[in-house]
């Protein structure tokens, strides 16, 4: 008899451990099964790199367009983004004006045909020269004989030629200043060779003419 009691202990102990191994693997199996497949998905796509845009290092190089330009570049309009604008002169002017368009042949292709722009008020001028190619407008002459206009830093027909003289020594050292009894002339020291020129008439400006430079 104790022999029996003893192998049906055995066989109880055999069947349990049996069962809890069954147990085992059909806990992994369903653990397995229960797995995210969208995170496997993840997991097994190939890993691509943020596309991130390389460095524009040719705007690094290039010139920057300077945001206002010297008062003999331009005495009538500071800053460059205007200046390309007919709008930009014309309204400065207080009394009628009109406007003349006229072709005219490229200086350096001949296939290829420009423009003159003339804005005219009373005895005054403005003339632009408007490459095709480009999209400039060029301011390249001025003769203002009245004070229907005033140009860059309140300079003017009527003004006192004391005043004349505190404003463009005003500008620095860029501008020469030469006199004469009733002509002064402000021109660059360098660059291009533009100038103001202001007539003089009983101590005060009676004319002002610029001749600007277009290549």
């Amino acid at each position: 008899m104790p022999i029996l009691r003893k192998n049906s202990f055995s066989c109880r102990y055999s069947l349990s451990v049996q069962l809890l191994v069954l147990l085992f693997l059909v806990s992994s199996i369903a653990c397995a099964c229960s797995s995210d497949p969208a995170a496997e998905e993840r997991a097994d796509a190939p890993v691509v790199p943020s596309a991130k845009p390389d460095p524009d290092t040719t705007s690094s190089r290039r010139t920057a367009v300077p945001a206002t330009v010297e008062l003999l570049a331009n005495p009538f309009v500071a800053k460059h983004s205007q200046s390309n604008n007919l709008s930009a002169y014309y309204d400065r002017i207080t009394s009628d004006f009109t406007i003349d368009a006229d072709p005219i042949e490229n200086r350096h292709k001949p296939s290829i045909t420009d423009t003159i722009y003339t804005i005219r008020f009373k005895n005054s001028m403005l003339e632009f020269y408007a490459p095709t190619q480009t999209g400039d407008l060029l301011l390249q002459v001025a003769d203002i004989q009245n004070s229907d206009i005033t140009l860059r830093g309140n300079l003017r027909v009527g003004m006192s030629q004391a005043e004349l003289m505190s404003r463009l020594k005003a500008q620095g050292q860029d501008i020469r200043i030469t006199q004469a009894p009733h002509l002064i002339v402000a021109s660059n020291r360098e660059g291009a060779p533009v100038s103001l020129l202001f007539h003089l008439k009983s101590g005060k400006v009676s004319r002002i003419r610029y001749e600007g430079y277009v290549d």
